[in-house]
């Protein structure tokens, strides 16, 4: 018989969430943690998502951890945004660094937990069928962990190799000679196709929906500018956590319409010819107002006009049916100027959608697309996806997808009512996706590890959000998204790419600063909103 291991903390996943939450539960808090990781290494999403041209739309020097002034101090980044290759270095330096692995569990998934109220622990099942309890179980999978590929009819017919931009292989993929299809132009299509595009014998876009996409400018790092930004970093954290959205950019001119156009013109030129997502927060009212909105979408629109030779294919990738900023803006390195090759086709699904897939290639308005391979560059089933896999039971055996069924429910993005000792690291009804996401997992590993030391102290065995509380949040969560453009769009961000999974917009748009006063405020009134269980109260009679 297997025997069944105990521990203080579970934790599911080792990308820079699960990674934190072992160094200050086990490094600080002293306590017995297992990182359960399905991968053979650490890095989470950047360890899956190898794809070419892969790159963070933050910059280097602050998608970085921020906890060890030592650690930012020796790591030398080599590019203004991070490649892929060098973003999983940075995770294994960590990974490394604080001795992370020796309590990290690879190539096991969890497939399931369940709370028990008897002992007020959870008790975790994994892919062999062992299993290990924790009083705290913390789930770090990650936002835009469960990759997606559409039930396109026909799709194991084709005889040819198929990837997703979420699964590559680690061995790379050489596209030498080879007719390529790309179906899907989020970011990951943006980043992927200039690339293939190089090597591929011929490459034919599918696209369905275009989105805005502004360059990134990316280019090598200097050691001054690195010297630079290392000595002031102290302030520029505590910039970024006050921030809108983890990220310090340039202050808005004010809203659009009120600022004179020439002064409108030249700040999106200045902000498009800097490169990066920046270019979207120019003016105050961007995802607030139609009006002001059009101004920066139009901006782009004229843009794409004036780098894509083929007037029809630059309206074909003109957004035209949701409003600037309102899904998360692309970056990208040429991506615009790469339909001007002789070897790129784009093929617009908007009026004629995917048919079937066949033997050789993809059918489309009756017409067949003959390829040697196949690219999903389809996205994920976000933010809920990944944590809707796993078979979560909280009291009353009550399974956390069906308190879900109608939408995510949670307390702080952190919490669910019913699921004593389950922390979440930025799930829905948290900034998450809305911000540079390491400020965000630091700012939640670090609240959650302060409520774990609070129990501690105070002898409490049990921590569970409130539902008044947790009501109270959704409708917090609901109240700030209503006020924007960003329910106009038919996003990830509402579950929208997902047949049948309800509308319902996930993050939270107050902002970090904003969320971080908030949730400060709740720990310091002693945890307002949870119901906090002494070990005598939940004390089984003899």
């Amino acid at each position: 018989m297997r025997t069944t291991r105990k521990y203080d903390a579970i934790v599911i996943g080792a990308g820079f969430a699960g990674m934190y939450l072992l160094h200050r539960l086990r490094d600080d808090l002293g306590l017995s943690v297992r990182v359960y990781e399905r991968g053979d290494g650490v890095g989470g999403t950047w360890y899956w998502n190898r794809y070419p041209g892969a790159r963070c739309d933050v910059e280097s020097m602050f998608y970085s951890y921020s906890f060890s002034e030592e650690l930012e101090q020796e790591w030398e980044w080599t590019e203004r945004y991070p490649s892929q290759p060098e973003i999983l270095s940075y995770a294994n330096h960590v990974a490394d660094r604080f001795r992370l692995r020796e309590d990290i569990e690879f190539n096991t998934s969890v497939d399931g937990a369940r709370y028990d109220d008897a002992t007020d622990t959870w008790t975790v099942t994994l892919d062999d069928g062992s299993q290990a309890t924790a009083r705290y179980l913390v789930t770090a999978v990650g936002c835009l962990s469960a990759s997606r590929v559409p039930d396109f009819e026909g799709i194991d017919s084709f005889t040819g190799p198929t990837y997703h931009t979420g699964r590559w292989p680690h061995e790379g993929v050489d596209f030498s000679g080879k007719r390529v299809a790309v179906i899907g132009t989020g970011s990951s299509g943006i980043q992927a196709i200039p690339v293939i595009a190089e090597q591929a014998a011929h490459v034919t876009v599918f696209q369905r929906t275009p989105n805005f996409s502004v360059p990134a400018r990316n280019a090598p790092l200097s050691e001054d500018e690195q010297r630079r930004i290392k000595a002031a970093y102290r302030q520029l954290r505590a910039d970024a956590r006050a921030s809108a959205s983890g990220v310090v950019t340039p202050p808005a001119l004010g809203k659009a319409l009120e600022v004179d156009e020439e002064l409108r013109t030249s700040e999106l030129d200045r902000r498009w010819a800097a490169g990066g997502a920046a270019f979207v927060s120019a003016f105050d009212d961007t995802v607030l107002d139609e009006a002001a909105n059009r101004v920066s979408a139009e901006y782009v629109h004229e843009r794409i006009r004036e780098i894509v030779k083929d007037p029809e294919v630059a309206e074909l990738l003109c957004p035209k049916d949701h409003p600037i900023g309102t899904k998360r803006i692309c970056v990208d390195t040429d991506y615009y100027a790469t339909y001007n090759r002789d070897n790129v086709t784009l093929v617009s699904l908007r009026d004629n959608p995917i048919e079937r897939i066949t033997s050789t290639g993809l059918r489309v308005g009756g017409i067949d697309h003959e390829v040697d391979a196949i690219v999903f560059a389809t996205g994920y089933d976000a933010m809920t996806g990944p944590l809707n896999a796993i078979d979560i039971r909280g009291l009353d055996g009550i399974a956390l997808r069906d308190e879900w069924a109608d939408g995510p429910r949670t307390y702080l993005g952190v919490a669910a009512a019913g699921f004593p000792n389950l922390f979440m690291v930025t799930a829905p009804g948290s900034p998450s996706v809305l911000s540079n996401m390491i400020v965000s997992i630091e700012q939640h590993v670090d609240w959650i590890t302060d409520a774990i030391a609070h129990a501690l102290r105070a002898g409490i065995v049990r921590i569970e959000a409130e539902r008044q509380a947790q009501d109270d949040w959704v409708e917090h969560v609901n109240e700030a998204a209503s006020h924007t453009l960003y329910p106009r769009a038919a996003s990830w961000y509402m579950g929208a790419n997902i047949p049948g999974k309800p509308r319902v917009f996930m993050p939270y748009l107050g902002g970090v600063g904003a969320y971080r006063k908030i949730c400060d405020e709740v720990a310091r009134a002693g945890y307002r909103g949870f119901t906090l269980t002494p070990a005598a109260a939940t004390a089984q009679p003899a």
